[in-house]
């Protein structure tokens, strides 16, 4: 597939004009000149340089990776022709329907949007960490630092080395770890049956089968399933550890998984839990 280069930039810059700071996600600021994002900002949220996107719109870099495009259609909030399109531009084959999903749709980003006070995150069928607000960054540490290859919850679930975990920059304990790793492998076959054709979700059980003996035992089972909810404790190094409920909640379409994190109610978790995550989200608006 060839890629127009003037078409991408000048499609890219007006997407990026559309978008409002307070639909993605982020502060009012006095001192914008234009009311949709800026540069930098579309950059930081779709985890690419700035320099690189200036690039990209300038038409001076012509083939962004299926990585990229993907990042730019969610962080743009791209429907899923709009998505499809950018692909095209790109000169790269739009998602088929056999492969695992990683758009979250415009009306999915919205609800996000409003849990700027609860932890919350969105994984892909293979529970590929796509999405995350600021206080989840701000419960389990930023994630920006760590390597896109290893925010992956069944990798963190079924660790196949010593290396740090993934998803949290701390310790994080689970109230029963066995039904995790079941409900984890349960749900993994569920998105094989989905999505036969993906070759990440493919290479992903087979890395797993390959070197976690707990993982090939439980996937022997064939059990089928979803991940619904989980009982944690993280011990956050500022507030001490919290004890938090995560509920799992599914997009049907995509099988995307929309993880939220909250504590009950009027306990001491919970000022804890709204400690760090307002904490957390105040340092990043200030950056």
């Amino acid at each position: 597939m060839t890629t127009d280069s003037t078409a991408l930039g000048t499609t890219l810059r007006a997407w990026r004009d559309r978008l409002s700071p307070a639909a993605a996600g982020l502060p009012a600021r006095h001192s914008r000149r234009s009311p949709g994002l800026r540069r930098e900002e579309v950059a930081e949220l779709a985890g690419v340089s700035v320099d690189y996107l200036v690039r990209l719109e300038q038409g001076r870099s012509t083939t962004p990776s299926a990585q990229v495009v993907a990042a730019l259609a969610r962080t743009l909030q791209l429907t899923d022709d709009e998505r499809d399109h950018l692909y095209r531009l790109a000169g790269l084959a739009a998602p088929s329907k056999g492969h695992v999903p990683r758009h979250i749709p415009r009306g999915v980003q919205r609800v996000l949007h409003r849990l700027d006070e609860s932890a919350a995150a969105v994984f892909a069928a293979d529970w590929q960490l796509i999405w995350s607000n600021r206080g989840w960054s701000a419960l389990f540490g930023d994630q920006s630092c760590v390597a896109p290859e290893r925010r992956n919850f069944a990798k963190d679930t079924f660790p196949i080395d010593d290396g740090p975990r993934g998803l949290s920059q701390w310790t994080v304990v689970s109230s029963d770890p066995d039904e995790i790793e079941a409900a984890v492998v349960c749900d993994l076959r569920r998105a094989t049956g989905r999505f036969p054709s993906d070759p990440h979700l493919a290479a992903l059980v087979a890395e797993l089968l390959a070197r976690s003996a707990r993982f090939a035992e439980l996937w022997g089972a064939g059990a089928v399933g979803a991940h619904r909810e989980a009982h944690k404790i993280v011990h956050h190094p500022v507030v001490g550890p919290i004890t938090v409920d995560c509920d799992v909640l599914s997009d049907s379409d995509a099988d995307l998984k929309i993880v939220v994190l909250t504590a009950e109610p009027g306990s001491e978790d919970e000022s804890r839990l709204r400690l760090a995550v307002v904490s957390g989200v105040q340092q990043a608006a200030a950056l």
